[in-house]
């Protein structure tokens, strides 16, 4: 007995699903493991007063989702593969919970979009603090890579009393003021925000579509089996 055209098509879905779920886990996780010992990051991780920041938070779940991806990938693309009931069983409740936290995180996210944008807003005001205190070369690469990406200057925005050097100036005001860098991560996340729950409502629908073609290929490897034992029951 052998897969019917429905169940062999979401077995080829989960092997593609999971070829691009491995991709991402990888991504993540040497995304994570990069910022954590990189030369220009890892000293944040060795000040114990950014041990709680939203930066190194952020990179720890980098380092966790690609683990965690990566994980859920062996049984999804054993039990696929090798029709195997048993790692697809797991792999149906590691997706439902991961499909759970996408959209949860998504939600939560996007309701409590203000308070996050002041946290990250607060982590880049709490670095150049340090870095006006010792000022730790690290540090300076990344509030300098801060200020590049979102053209933005330090925490006052006036180029002449910022302790480090500010953007190129698009304009001839911004040559005496420049947006600073906490008002604009802060406005940046909120109006972000809708993008970004989309992004996580979008990547667990994906998820819930891969559990929807894992729990149908599923049935039919159940049916299969039920039916090879009738057979041979028949036979003898």
């Amino acid at each position: 007995m052998a897969l019917d055209g429905c169940g062999i098509f979401c077995k080829y879905v989960l092997i593609i699903f999971n070829i691009i779920f491995a991709t991402l886990g990888f991504a993540f996780l040497g995304l994570g493991l990069w910022l954590r010992f990189s030369d220009n990051t890892r000293g944040i991780f060795e000040i114990d007063a950014l041990s709680s920041t939203t930066f190194v938070i952020a990179v720890t779940v980098l380092i966790t989702l690609g683990s965690v991806m990566l994980f859920v990938v062996i049984f999804g693309d054993y039990g696929a593969c090798n029709e195997k009931r048993c790692a697809l069983q797991v792999f149906n409740v590691l997706l439902t919970l991961l499909a759970i936290a996408a959209i949860g995180i998504g939600v939560i996210t996007y309701t409590q979009r203000v308070e996050v944008g002041q946290r990250i807003a607060e982590f880049y005001s709490s670095l150049y603090a340090l870095y006006v205190t010792n000022g730790d070369p690290v540090i300076r690469v990344t509030l300098t890579f801060i200020q590049e990406m979102l053209h933005c200057c330090g925490v006052t925005g006036v180029p002449l009393v910022e302790t480090l050097k500010c953007p190129k100036p698009a304009s001839t005001t911004e040559h005496l003021i420049m947006p600073n860098c906490p008002q604009v991560i802060s406005s940046q996340f909120d109006s972000q925000a809708p993008l970004m729950l989309g992004i996580f409502v979008g990547t667990g629908s994906l998820l819930v579509i891969a559990l929807v073609c894992s729990i149908v290929l599923l049935k039919q490897l159940r049916t299969v089996q039920e039916e090879v034992k009738a057979s041979y029951g028949a036979v003898y």
